[in-house]
């Protein structure tokens, strides 16, 4: 099925979906050309809207209290053309984006359970948007839409080999470290992180080192290498005592984490050191953990969230690439997806243009 123009929908309604049905129609209101949004959805049910609606069908979402089974799923089929923009952070959604993709539709996510997760899902979705002359927009995935994967891609595809890729890719862990300094309890600073929503309101899926798994994994396919995720060496700060406690006893043993996380900081001091929580990949293998690096190490700079990744390639080799900024926040997330489906839009109409151009030169 086609339609005469993109239409755009917005699955997922939490702080990032939010924001980005803001910056949209702010931005379509200042002339830009974005696809005007049809539909949101989220676990608990499905709106038709339009620029005009847009905000009271998100806000009856967001309030709606039927059950979470998006039974809104098996029934939706989206149109050759169309745009779906993942805002969720759903294994169902993260399962459909090959199938989305191969019905002609492109998608667009912040989710990183479509590229980040199985071989086998990557490649799916890698096919399927080749087969089907579909696009995938994953800039906000790692790096809140600066530009990794880009530059990766654009690298390889130029002849230059990766040799290795190493950085900060957690905004909120990245906050944690640039702020501890082990004379304040670090559990202190993860309530800090949490109540101003840098960390996920259980954050131990920060510092488990999970989210940074899966970050890794997509810069080294972006850079050409097929990464299962199961052979990143993750070094959890989450005590295996601490792992299966509820929320709230989590929280309560907190404490628990202030000794161990002194005494690091406090060599590494000594030794004239900065924390960070690092992520590295280099010769088809990859590691996720803190570690103390010298002041000077291109990685040890860095402010607030700020992601810092070091890229090192035949080009690059005496000295990284380095590319730091905003690494946390739904402001920067929303505004990554909305830049992914400008770069899709912008394609489709200079696709129809040359299209229609050859026709008449014909």
């Amino acid at each position: 099925m086609s339609h005469p123009s993109p239409r755009l929908y917005l699955l997922g309604t939490g702080t990032v979906g939010s924001v980005f049905v803001e910056r949209q129609a702010r931005l379509r209101a200042k002339g830009v050309g974005l696809p005007p949004l049809v539909a949101i959805a989220n676990s608990r049910g499905w709106g038709d809207c339009d620029a005009a609606s847009a905000n009271e069908t998100l806000d009856a979402l967001r309030a709606s209290s039927a059950p979470r089974d998006a039974a809104w799923l098996p029934r939706t089929h989206f149109g050759r053309g169309d745009i779906v923009v993942d805002a969720s952070a759903s294994e169902d959604l993260a399962a459909r984006h090959a199938e989305w993709l191969g019905r002609g539709a492109h998608v667009v996510t912040a989710c990183k359970l479509g590229q980040g997760t199985s071989v086998d899902r990557w490649q799916a979705i890698r096919l399927a948007a080749a087969t089907s002359h579909t696009q995938y927009g994953d800039s906000a995935t790692v790096g809140a839409g600066l530009p990794l994967l880009r530059s990766l891609r654009e690298l390889q595809a130029g002849g230059d080999h990766i040799r290795a890729i190493a950085g900060v890719l957690s905004g909120s862990l990245a906050w944690l470290f640039n702020h501890y300094d082990g004379k304040r309890p670090f559990s202190g600073f993860v309530r800090e992180a949490r109540d101003a929503g840098y960390t996920e309101p259980d954050p131990r899926d920060d510092l488990s080192g999970e989210d940074v798994r899966r970050k890794i994994v997509i810069l080294a396919r972006a850079a050409g290498v097929a990464l299962d995720a199961a052979r990143v060496q993750v070094d959890s700060l989450v005590p295996e005592t601490l792992a299966n406690l509820s929320a709230k006893e989590f929280d309560e043993a907190l404490s628990n984490l202030d000794e161990a996380m002194r005494l690091r900081y406090a060599e590494a001091y000594r030794n004239g050191e900065v924390l960070k929580f690092i992520a590295r990949y280099e010769n088809g293998e990859a590691k996720v953990g803190l570690e103390a690096l010298p002041a000077d190490h291109p990685l040890a700079a860095g402010a607030g969230t700020d992601n810092r990744v070091a890229i090192w390639s035949d080009r690059y080799c005496d000295q990284p690439l380095v590319i730091q900024g905003p690494g946390a926040g739904a402001e920067v997330t929303a505004a990554a997806l909305i830049d992914d489906v400008l770069r899709i839009t912008a394609s489709a109409t200079s696709s129809a243009f040359d299209h229609v151009h050859r026709q008449a030169a014909a």
